[in-house]
């Protein structure tokens, strides 16, 4: 996060704002799962799987989803080469305007593994070498990096980072409001903002190739 340039650690809080977002839509809408979290998930697995199979086939087939949408993005972004994360974001997009549309006419359990599987490959924005530079659907690292941060400030050294790390973990916080506060207006039909700003983003970064 902090080798990242002014434009991209902006894109990089939107991001993590999306993400917690559609992971605030998914949560209320399958009631305590989630689509962005997979720590959450698997802790839900290991739980299912000694008191309630069917949560465990569930968050089984969230994990794998997004699993499988991570390996999407950085196929699509490693063959879009200089236009990576225009060419993640916009696949970002469609997806979740797909996942919309799959809700809408029903098909709540495709709509949720597409959700799953866009957050996964939401996580290429930032690929580097095969590896993520920034973690923009998950705080933990970030929350650890301010920890560290503040520890050595506590040494006397400096703290640089800290309120960028802060700044991405209160991306995804606010992001889980407005996607609960969505979700109580207008159901999962609140995906259809998520692809909105998705496909903005996407715009915004083809215009600053990386």
């Amino acid at each position: 996060m902090t080798r990242l340039d002014r434009r991209a650690q902006i894109i990089a809080v939107s991001l993590a704002l999306l993400a917690g977002f559609v992971d605030g839509i998914g949560f209320v809408s399958l009631g305590g799962f989630f689509v962005s979290f997979m720590s959450g998930n698997s802790t839900r697995l290991g739980v299912g799987l000694t008191h309630d199979l069917t949560y465990a086939l569930t968050a089984l087939g969230l994990i794998a989803a997004f699993v499988a949408g991570a390996a999407a993005g950085s196929l699509i972004g490693h063959a879009a080469a200089h236009h990576r994360r225009s060419a993640v974001l916009l696949t970002v997009a469609l997806l979740l305007a797909l996942a919309a549309l799959l809700d809408g006419f029903g098909v709540a359990a495709a709509a949720a593994a597409l959700m799953a599987f866009a957050i996964g490959a939401e996580n290429a924005t930032f690929e580097e070498g095969g590896e993520t530079r920034v973690a923009v659907t998950y705080m933990t690292g970030a929350l650890v990096k301010m920890g560290q941060r503040l520890a050595s400030v506590l040494r006397g050294g400096s703290g640089e980072g800290f309120f960028a790390y802060a700044l991405l973990w209160a991306g995804l916080v606010s992001g889980a409001v407005l996607g609960a506060a969505s979700f109580a207006q207008i159901g999962v039909a609140a995906l259809w903002i998520a692809a909105a700003l998705a496909a903005l983003l996407g715009l915004i970064a083809r215009a600053d190739p990386a």
